[in-house]
């Protein structure tokens, strides 16, 4: 019979057994959010909205130093099982690239626009914000991504492999509390980012019954008992009041957390909106990171792409 292994090795290779993630969470797309240069405050306030949005697989607290260069985050990402790079650059205007680790390709969008979160929920009457919302990654959904053309499918392709794959048979819907939208908008080729909370309601019965049913005590100092409540239901305030319509109204499959919920009933799906907004547009497409042939690019022609190519290929 051997010995029992003995020392600091045994017990860090016993603490590291213990400690292991699962295999999902292992194989899940990590990402880092970083910046290139200075960004200003209002941009790098931008750049933590966005570290909100990739949560919880990135590092929110990451801490970029001057001295940092692109080859440090790619050393330390195998490690750390990072699959993506989201770099934001000021100079003229302001840019957004994601790097697909190890090897490429480099998208690079132009930020026309963007609002910050806090400007989102100061803006909104109701809104909706709390940490359990970001325990779990963001539903994908991509719109108006079917055009022609090669930029189209590694955009879109890209935007998927940054965040986990959906399981329609095994997923839980109370995993699911949040929404990023990426719209494509053929007129401008710009694209909209929106970010979303999800909240399931019950629907199908009065303002005043689903006030009591989902634990709101209402205010019943102006009623002599609560049949009397119940039947003035217009005596509510308007912003209690939320319309729904047959498009955000679903039968349950599953049962929801939130109270009033049933299982094959039927109840209201709403859309919070979180922040930040973002307007970009794709400007090229090239291989490696930020330093292969050009794939794609928005304002040069084939003959003046293939220049841009062949010279990279001489310096190299």
């Amino acid at each position: 019979m051997g010995k029992r292994k003995r020392g600091r090795s045994a017990r860090n290779s016993r603490k590291s057994q213990v400690n292991a993630e699962p295999e999902d969470i292992v194989k899940a797309p990590h990402s880092f959010v970083i910046n290139c240069g200075k960004l200003g405050k209002t941009a790098n306030e931008l750049l933590l909205n966005f570290r909100r949005i990739m949560q919880p697989f990135t590092a929110s607290k990451l801490r970029v130093l001057k001295s940092n260069t692109l080859k440090d985050f790619v050393h330390n990402a195998g490690p750390l099982n990072v699959s993506h790079i989201v770099m934001f650059t000021k100079s003229r205007g302001m840019t957004l690239r994601f790097l697909k680790l190890p090897h490429g390709p480099t998208l690079t969008f132009k930020i026309q626009e963007y609002s910050l979160m806090r400007d989102i929920i100061s803006s909104q009457k109701k809104s909706i914000m709390y940490e359990k919302l970001f325990r779990q990654h963001p539903l994908l959904v991509l719109n108006n991504f079917s055009g022609e053309g090669m930029h189209f499918k590694l955009m879109a392709s890209t935007f998927q492999n940054m965040f986990p794959s959906i399981n329609v048979n095994k997923t839980q819907l109370n995993s699911i509390r949040r929404c990023l939208l990426f719209n494509y908008n053929s007129t401008d080729n710009t694209i909209d980012l929106r970010h979303y909370a999800i909240k399931v309601v019950p629907t199908g019965m009065s303002r005043a019954v689903k006030k009591l049913v989902q634990s709101k005590v209402p205010n019943l100092s102006n009623y002599q008992e609560i049949g009397d409540f119940l039947q003035t239901p217009g005596n509510l305030s308007e912003s209690e009041y939320e319309l729904d319509t047959p498009a955000n109204i679903v039968t349950l499959p599953q049962p929801i957390s939130t109270r009033g919920n049933i299982v094959s009933e039927k109840s209201a799906v709403r859309l919070y909106e979180l922040g930040p907004r973002i307007k970009i547009q794709l400007i090229k497409i090239e291989e490696g990171l930020m330093d292969g042939a050009v794939l794609y690019h928005e304002f040069k022609t084939q003959e003046e792409i293939k220049a841009m190519t062949d010279k990279i290929k001489a310096e190299k």
